[in-house]
């Protein structure tokens, strides 16, 4: 029963790191934009129990995509509400990309010394452990950052594409924004399509990553990767 749970567990800092900069991204775009709301309520920070939705992080570490806790934004306090607004929104997504590239990077040179660790057991063990935490640094930020761009409310694609609307569309849209989020759930609920949607772009942009960073399908590092996944995948759960 431990064992089955050891991929979720080795994700858990990865989600919580995800979500948190997520939002603190949002509230320190909205500070320097104008707004103090986030920066009042404590939501400049890292600190993932400033920040978690129980029910956001569950389908984080299960699905790899998911929410947290809204960071409160007045958008009486921008100069242009609109854009400023816009901005806030894709900071979340965008911090979330760019956490990916980094742990990518990480990845990169740590695959370029794995050959080293491949002859001894017990430092095997720990470098799959970290690749496989690296690893999944890439997809559950990928997953993320895809999920909240979703054009509709509540979600931050919304916000970017709200800017595009005429001003009387916008404001009805905002009206009904509580009563889309509950189809979305229940969307979520009955049905795989999201789920498999999100799944399907995140792979696809992960192998789009590891490819820029040099492990291509031909590569010798992206087939240790392979060997050291499927170590922590498998082997720890037999």
């Amino acid at each position: 029963m431990l064992n089955q749970l050891i991929p979720y567990i080795l994700s858990l800092p990865i989600v919580l790191l995800a979500l948190s900069v997520h939002e603190a991204s949002h509230g320190y775009v909205a500070y320097k934009l104008g707004d103090p709301t986030a920066h009042n309520f404590g939501r400049l920070s890292l600190n993932p129990l400033k920040h978690i939705d129980p029910f956001g992080f569950i389908c984080m570490l299960l699905f790899h995509f998911g929410w947290a806790k809204p960071v409160p934004i007045n958008s009486r306090y921008f100069k242009k509400p609109r854009r400023d607004m816009a901005l806030t929104a894709a900071a979340g997504p965008a911090s979330n990309v760019l956490l990916s590239i980094v742990f990518a990077a990480i990845l990169r040179i740590l695959l370029i010394f794995a050959d080293s660790f491949f002859a001894n057991e017990s430092s095997f063990k720990l470098i799959a452990v970290v690749a496989y935490m690296l690893y999944m640094g890439i997809v559950l930020n990928f997953g993320l950052a895809i999920f909240n761009l979703i054009p509709i409310p509540p979600f931050d694609g919304s916000r970017i594409f709200y800017t595009f609307l005429p001003v009387n569309l916008y404001f009805k849209v905002m009206k009904y924004e509580r009563y889309i989020m509950v189809a979305i759930l229940l969307l979520l609920y009955f049905t795989p399509f999201l789920e498999d949607f999100v799944s399907s772009v995140t792979g696809g942009w992960t192998s789009l990553i590891l490819k820029l960073f040099g492990l291509s399908e031909q590569s010798p590092e992206l087939h240790n990767l392979g060997t050291m996944l499927a170590y922590v995948t498998i082997t720890l759960l037999s």
